[in-house]
């Protein structure tokens, strides 16, 4: 009798806590819930703090306890059934079967989550924290509620799937415990679900295994190129408390642990599991090594499957992922032992030799209740049984995987890898190279229009990925990550039909608010334009968009610096003279975004020529073997063929090792006119007029576009198109768009061979 007294009390003095009053109420939440209906109404918070649950279910309190913390209400109460104005958490069978899925409603009444688990109960607290102050992510989290207020909601969502996640990659560059728990911190709020971590490499070896302790000790130091030493590893015991904090925050941990290739670091220190032998260092360069774990050796399964069995002990979610990517096969097609191994149990290549390792390995994991994630290179030599494919070499492996029957996580270097540059490399940190923006993460559609129904039930979800090789920091880590995060967890979550980009920036404005609360160093969106170099006969007009509410656009025309001496952009821009106009955006608290250029280049229409005979088609080409890294290389070297192509393309067929390609021809211009071209390449290009360069699109990188303009005259203009492959994709895509022409490629009439031309005049 003396507790219930004590609980009527709190009740009563919640009850005259609660209140409704009317306004508009302005609601940011990302991910965008599937159904919401927002009433003009703000409901008050109340002054005394509890939050009751419908049971005492440790995964439930968990929930409440992570939601006290953040409000800090000073009591959990077990009350049962709701007893009405209070927070109010409770696992009950909703209408969606969907075990993520949760509803919330705000109102006099109090607050009301409930989920079909206790994880869909932890999402609706993450979609209730969006509607609080921004304050409510800090370090000590809402200081007072005296006078909070919050919209009056009700809400009903679930997931789109099932897998929503995240990668980072600690083997290339290595962080602390504290700062791998802020990063699960970032994904809570984001209403992700797998942390993906990826712990060995070529570079570090990152896990304590008590078996082989030369795997840390020797395996996770590397010499760097100033002769001091680089390195870091987790403990057993500090994997478990990452893995156990995941846990209170409803993300499963995947660990990531490399085979057959990318394995240089466990080879440094058992180098006898090697083809040759060895001996080896810890690499300090990126890329890709020859040296991988030998298959031909019963020795290496029985290492590879001693380590595994401590990696089950420490991960309990039931996916492993074996990386399986980037093997090459040289050492292997040289071996005794794998060749007596292919031929004793019946395999033809080996690319059948690594579909073996991963099958051995699969059916290992399998034995211990786990299954087999692999990069979709396991595709190669015959899928394992049971495994599941990431697709990160665009979708096409995911296709194949899904077609085989096999589940499939989306996460396509075009739109996942958050190691590419997100604007100008020359402002931007250090990146491996491409070009991702967050518009370009927000358009992913893991599921390919090119599935059936069935076979689309196989796509899992999206990932993102964040590979460190030129990460050197958290602070760096954060930047790359958000707000990409964000559009990615969009898409994981939030219904196709409901995502609107630019909506999404809208409420991505709060989502900067509480990144701030969190202290986190998010990209500050860049001042927006149609183009980055604009050309002009006689006057332009540049208009700036300000993409961010009560932010700043400065800039300045005489490329000074306008973070120093920058005017606060408020109408466009008139230019009649070439420019160089350098702006950024400068937020309320004072963040800058880093710069962008915008060149304004007066020109005079440039002379077209006359031809003797027009309908000579193609270009002339000249091809060079050889590895590049500009496609200034090719010069003063001796083509190994040339010809007439019919098309500004890739030659058909496309050599399989690294070539350098130069075009040279005439383009037809019917009406004198200001022409855009585009260059999409992977890796370098060029295009220029004559003495000219309109697009420098060199070095190395993957497919990524650049545009610039060019003034040209009527008539025939002669150019010179140059592009190098460094292995890897392989792709070049040329288009034009300009007077009367929508973007597309140039039509084949508009080409002329230089070499069967004459020329009769200008």
């Amino acid at each position: 009798m003396k507790r219930s007294l004590s609980i009527l009390a709190v009740f009563v003095l919640i009850a005259a806590g609660w209140s409704c009053q009317r306004e508009t109420p302005d609601v940011r939440i990302i991910p965008e819930p599937a159904q919401m209906t927002v009433e003009p109404a703000m409901v008050k918070f109340p002054a005394r703090k509890v939050i009751y649950t419908s049971s005492k279910d440790s995964s439930l309190l968990a929930a409440a306890s992570y939601l006290g913390k953040k409000l800090n209400y000073t009591s959990i109460e077990n009350g049962g059934t709701n007893p009405g104005h209070c927070i109010y958490l409770e696992v009950a069978r909703l209408e969606s079967a969907n075990p993520e899925a949760y509803t919330l409603k705000t109102s006099g009444q109090g607050v009301v989550i409930r989920g079909n688990s206790a994880r869909g109960v932890f999402y609706g607290i993450q979609t209730l924290l969006q509607l609080l102050p921004p304050e409510v992510y800090g370090d000590t989290g809402l200081v007072s509620n005296k006078g909070i207020r919050i919209p009056q909601v009700n809400i009903t969502d679930e997931p789109r799937y099932p897998w929503r996640g995240m990668h980072l990659d600690v083997s290339r560059h290595f962080f602390p415990v504290e700062f791998i728990k802020k990063y699960i911190d970032v994904l809570a709020m984001h209403k992700m679900n797998t942390f993906h971590w990826h712990l060995t490499d070529d570079q570090g070896w990152r896990i304590e295994i008590k078996k082989y302790p030369k795997l840390t000790e020797t395996g996770s130091v590397r010499k760097e190129a100033d002769g001091s030493t680089y390195g870091g590893f987790y403990t057993q015991e500090q994997i478990k408390e990452v893995v156990a904090y995941a846990a209170s925050r409803f993300i499963d941990v995947m660990p990531e642990i490399e085979m057959p290739g990318h394995a240089v670091a466990a080879l440094t220190a058992y180098p006898e599991l090697s083809c040759t032998g060895g001996p080896f260092e810890v690499r300090t360069e990126w890329g890709v090594s020859d040296d991988v774990f030998c298959a031909g050796k019963e020795a290496t399964f029985a290492f590879v499957e001693d380590i595994l069995k401590e990696v089950v002990a420490l991960f309990p979610y039931k996916y492993m992922h074996i990386g399986g990517d980037e093997c090459p096969k040289v050492r292997w097609s040289k071996c005794p032992d794998c060749q007596k191994l292919m031929k004793t149990v019946g395999l033809k290549d080996e690319m059948q030799l690594q579909s073996y390792f991963i099958r051995r390995i699969e059916k290992f994991l399998i034995a211990n209740n786990r299954s087999l994630v692999g990069w979709d290179e396991i595709l190669e030599g015959g899928l394992a049984p049971e495994a599941t494919v990431m697709s990160w070499r665009g979708v096409a492996g995911g296709i194949d995987a899904a077609r085989q029957g096999h589940d499939v996580i989306m996460s396509p270097n075009s739109h996942c890898y958050f190691d590419h540059y997100q604007g100008d490399a020359r402002f931007e940190p250090k990146a491996w190279g491409g070009y991702l923006t967050l518009e370009k993460v927000y358009s992913l559609e893991p599921t390919p229009a090119e599935l059936n129904p069935e076979e689309a039930k196989h796509v899992l979800g999206a990932q993102a990925n964040i590979w460190t090789e030129y990460i050197t920091s958290e602070k760096q880590v954060e930047y790359m990550a958000l707000p990409r995060m964000s559009a990615l967890a969009e898409v994981g979550w939030t219904p196709k039909s409901l995502r609107d980009y630019e909506k999404f920036l809208h409420r991505l404005v709060r989502q900067y608010q509480r990144f701030d609360a969190m202290q986190l160093n998010y990209r500050v969106p860049t001042p927006v334009t149609t183009a980055g170099s604009y050309v002009f006969t006689d006057s332009l007009v540049v208009d700036f968009h300000n993409p961010l509410e009560n932010a700043e656009i400065l800039y300045t025309t005489d490329g000074s610096d306008p973070q120093v001496a920058g005017k606060v952009y408020s109408t466009p821009l008139v230019l009649k003279e070439s420019v160089l106009i350098k702006a950024l955006t400068r937020m309320k608290s004072g963040r800058t975004s880093v710069l962008v250029e915008i060149h304004a280049d007066k020109q005079e229409f440039r002379p077209g020529i006359r031809l003797a005979v027009t309908k000579v088609p193609g270009v002339d080409f000249d091809l060079y073997d050889g590895l590049f890294k500009s496609v200034l290389e090719m010069d003063n070297k001796k083509p190994v063929s040339r010809g007439v192509m019919t098309s500004l393309s890739l030659p058909d067929p496309v050599p399989a090792k690294p070539f350098g390609l130069i075009m040279r021809g005439y383009l037809k211009i019917a009406d004198p006119g200001i022409y855009r071209f585009y260059l999409n390449s992977d890796d370098g290009s060029t295009l220029s007029f004559g003495e000219r360069m309109v697009i420098d699109h060199d070095g190395l990188h993957g497919a990524t576009e650049k545009s610039a303009e060019i003034a040209l005259g009527k008539g025939w203009h002669g150019f010179e198109l140059r592009y190098f492959d460094a292995g890897g994709g392989k792709s070049l895509v040329v288009q034009w768009s300009g007077k009367g022409i929508e973007k597309q490629q140039i039509p084949a009439e508009n080409l002329a061979s230089m070499s069967t031309q004459v020329m009769i005049g200008k």
